[in-house]
């Protein structure tokens, strides 16, 4: 695999073996020195025009952890200030000859843009509306570590679908996995024609309880231009998963920050079927799989789980 840029690049082969690379990583973290020399001599630039805690730290780590130089780039307080394009931008970066460029921005598309102006690998952690691969790759490593197998398993994504290049990629992620997808959220919150990807949606939570993992979403204020809600009080009186709405068979699920309150209450965020922390934890050895699979993994014969060895 060249660039990861969308979770279409993957077949549900590809998602396993990035799955079991990352299972084969976790006991790095065990270790007294949490290191393996995959990717020495290897240079990977974090490229970020957004805010971002869990993604940005979760790809240092995970680079670090394998031994790679890091690079991080945030928009605030570099030459983009002053006007400088993101193709100038990534050409004047591509002159330190990095091996894999981690690119987060606000623009549905621009990481497969960038792939066309380096020779790195792309890894996209976020293009504006479009996709977000690492996380549903996260977020089904967490799912199989829990259940073993979401073949057939029913999955509800809920709340801003609209605005979440969450929600995109696990829809197509579970659904390659075999799960059942269905969406739900307020009328305005919904995109036109998602069904084409093959999910079931859904305007109320009626038949929640059906489901075996509730994803919840974030509502996203920063990308809203207008009011899709009449107030948050009242998006979460309706839409708020809480412990009335979740039976204690169901796993629950939020790709960070959650807004408490608003589409979680603090009783199922902190209950034992929340798999939150769990997804966090998940972040890093999913990153260290994703770089190996983009930088060391494509030259390789086959899909061979690499043996971590002490660097």
């Amino acid at each position: 695999m060249r660039h990861l840029l969308s979770i279409e690049d993957l077949d549900r082969t590809g998602i396993e073996r990035i799955c079991d690379r990352a299972a084969a990583f976790s006991e790095v973290a065990d270790r007294e020195i949490k290191k393996v020399p995959a990717l020495r001599g290897r240079t990977v630039l974090n490229l970020f025009y957004e805010a971002s805690t869990r993604t940005r730290s979760s790809f240092e780590l995970a680079a670090k952890r394998l031994s790679a130089d890091v690079v991080n780039f945030a928009a605030s307080g570099s030459s983009v200030e002053k006007g400088e394009s993101l193709k100038d931008t990534v050409l004047t970066l591509s002159a330190h000859k990095p091996d894999a460029i981690v690119i987060r921005t606000p623009w549905a598309g621009a990481a497969e843009l960038v792939s066309r102006w380096t020779h790195a690998a792309i890894v996209n952690a976020g293009d504006g509306k479009h996709e977000h691969p690492t996380q549903a790759l996260l977020d089904v490593y967490t799912l199989r570590r829990r259940l073993g197998d979401i073949d057939g398993a029913s999955i509800w994504i809920v709340g801003d679908v609209l605005h979440s290049r969450v929600a995109r990629s696990n829809i197509l992620a579970f659904q390659k996995m075999g799960a059942q997808v269905t969406v739900c959220g307020p009328p305005t919150l919904i995109p036109r024609h998602i069904e084409a990807l093959g999910c079931e949606v859904r305007f109320t939570l009626d038949g929640l309880r059906s489901a075996d993992v509730v994803y919840a979403l974030r509502m996203q204020h920063e990308r809203m231009q207008e009011a899709f809600v009449p107030t948050l009080r009242e998006y979460a009186g309706v839409y708020g998963i809480n412990g009335r709405r979740l039976s204690p068979r169901q796993l629950l699920m939020h790709p960070g920050p959650v807004n408490r309150g608003v589409e979680l209450s603090g009783e199922v965020v902190d209950s034992p079927q929340s798999l939150i922390t769990a997804q966090v934890e998940a972040g890093v050895v999913v990153r260290m799989a994703v770089l190996y699979e983009v930088l060391a993994g494509a030259r390789e014969p086959g899909p061979v789980v690499p043996e971590p060895q002490l660097a």
